[in-house]
């Protein structure tokens, strides 16, 4: 470790570390625009200029490494001065649209621009006017006008996806991004070059315009969209007389699961947590009040006690599939988790997997069957099957089972009228729970959006149905599931703040 002071104030730091990841771990503000901790240094937009002693000039902290006794000014009317005329050169041709700008309320040049305190334009001439509402692809639009031209997004398809769409053409004050002549922006991670974008020259087609950032709050959750689970932020908002909804999903940094990114499949599956909801429950075919509907599962699984099948999707937290083994248990009943959703084709070599479902592993640490011959043995002499988190009748109908079906799921489907009993649940993003992924990380979706819709939450109504009160992920874990050898020196309060590794199984 070296030992610097930056403004004053002596920080340790890691020796030959680039001086910029140093500054930023220890929370001292560097402007920069190029920089960015997956696309290392580039040295192109020079506004995280600093003042080092001993130097002639000041120098860039995205190329300088750090080396023990440093003294560093980053504050000050010289480096001021230095960063205001750089940002003055950047704002040259750019268009005064914060107003109208998709990117306005987390835009770094708003930022900068705010912190300089450059107020007057010196500008003279026209500016340089280019093209703008460009259809790159994949969900992509570009405004060339608000580019800074700070090539993140260039290096992202260059290093990162290696695909290699996008390149800087033409000279001087004259250029700008696109794409290849003959391509479009289409590779399955495109839309992270949205988040790259440090200014408003990338935006989203999908989001653009339909909410102000300043409006929405974001919660931390778990993608769903493969066993990879991605860490992610949920943007949503509960306008007045509306249900809360959600707009977008962005990555949040996990050094152990997807890094800074993640997928465009996963990115864009919030869709489904506005769309196709399953807003009544049902009892043979007939719409039925909600709580009546409660009482009726009640006293269905009471019926079949040990003729009943729970057949569990690995959508369902930790938590929830450790529940349903207590409460098959009590009843003597059988509980498979068998489900067929992989796509070969979907997976790749950086973040996406086979398997759509994030919790499939919990099964194995769980010893939760899920293979079809499991199921076929379980099902022979059973006269109830529920199928929870899932609606997918087909795989029952497919062994011949003829006996009484009831669903508990988020989303509507067709078969519903033909069932015994359907009842809504809340959502992925409106419950708490841990998912295991595919290389054995255990992490905390705290995510919990409350919709105006009349649903269950499945922990409330295992509670009801084993009547003792576990209601909660940590009244779970107290209550049993902490216990449990593979959770074994693992607290709840630890995976509610960290990704935790845990034994192989």
């Amino acid at each position: 470790m070296a030992t610097i002071t930056v403004d004053g104030k002596e920080i340790y730091a890691k020796d030959d570390a680039t001086l910029i990841d140093e500054l930023l771990a220890n929370g001292v503000n560097i402007p920069h625009f190029c920089y960015h901790p997956s696309l290392g240094k580039d040295g192109n937009c020079r506004m995280c200029m600093v003042e080092i002693e001993g130097k002639k000039r000041p120098q860039i902290a995205c190329d300088t490494p750090v080396t023990d006794g440093m003294v560093i000014r980053t504050k000050g009317e010289n480096i001021a001065r230095v960063k205001r005329q750089i940002l003055e050169l950047e704002l040259i041709n750019h268009p005064v649209d914060c107003p109208i700008c998709d990117q306005a309320g987390e835009c770094s040049l708003q930022n900068y621009y705010m912190d300089v305190g450059l107020y007057d334009s010196r500008l003279d001439t026209p500016k340089n006017r280019k093209k703008k509402h460009i259809d790159l692809g994949a969900n992509v639009m570009l405004d060339r006008e608000r580019c800074v031209l700070c090539t993140r997004c260039v290096r992202f398809t260059k290093n990162i996806t290696k695909t290699h769409e996008l390149g800087v053409v033409v000279r001087n004050d004259h250029s700008y991004i696109s794409t290849f002549p003959g391509t479009k922006l289409s590779n399955p991670y495109a839309m992270n070059v949205i988040d790259l974008c440090p200014v408003g020259a990338l935006t989203s087609k999908d989001f653009r315009f339909h909410q102000r950032v300043w409006f929405l709050k974001p919660l931390e959750a778990i993608c769903d969209g493969c066993s990879r689970g991605c860490s992610l932020f949920v943007d949503h908002n509960k306008e007045k007389y509306k249900d809360d909804v959600v707009y977008r999903y962005r990555p949040r940094f996990n050094k152990d699961i997807n890094g800074y990114f993640i997928c465009d499949y996963g990115r864009l599956s919030y869709k489904k947590e506005n769309e196709n909801r399953l807003l009544n429950a049902y009892i043979r075919g007939m719409e039925s009040e909600f709580e009546y509907a409660l009482l009726k599962m009640e006293r269905l699984l009471k019926r079949y006690n040990s003729k009943t099948l729970f057949l569990l999707s690995p959508t369902l937290s930790l938590e929830e599939i450790y529940r349903f083994k207590v409460l098959s248990q009590k009843l003597g009943a059988q509980i498979s988790g068998f489900d067929e959703n992989f796509d070969e084709n979907f997976e790749d070599d950086m973040l996406r997997k086979s398997d759509k479902t994030p919790n499939r592993k919990a099964f194995a640490y769980l010893e939760i069957k899920d293979d079809i011959d499991s199921l076929k043995e379980q099902i022979k002499d059973k006269d109830f099957v529920l199928l929870v988190g899932r609606d997918d009748v087909e795989t029952i109908e497919n062994l011949g089972f003829e006996g009484s079906v009831g669903v508990m799921n988020y989303r509507d489907f067709k078969q519903k009228d033909k069932l015994d009993i359907v009842i809504p649940t809340v959502s992925h993003m409106s419950r708490e729970g841990c998912f295991i992924n595919c290389d054995n990380f255990i992490q905390f979706s705290s995510c919990k959006i409350d919709k105006n819709l009349e649903a269950v939450n499945l922990l409330s109504f295992l509670s009801t149905i084993l009547n003792d009160g576990k209601t909660t992920c940590e009244d779970v874990w107290n209550s049993g599931l902490g216990k449990m050898n593979f959770l074994k020196n693992i607290k709840f309060k630890s995976v509610k703040t960290n990704t935790i590794k845990i034994e192989t199984k």
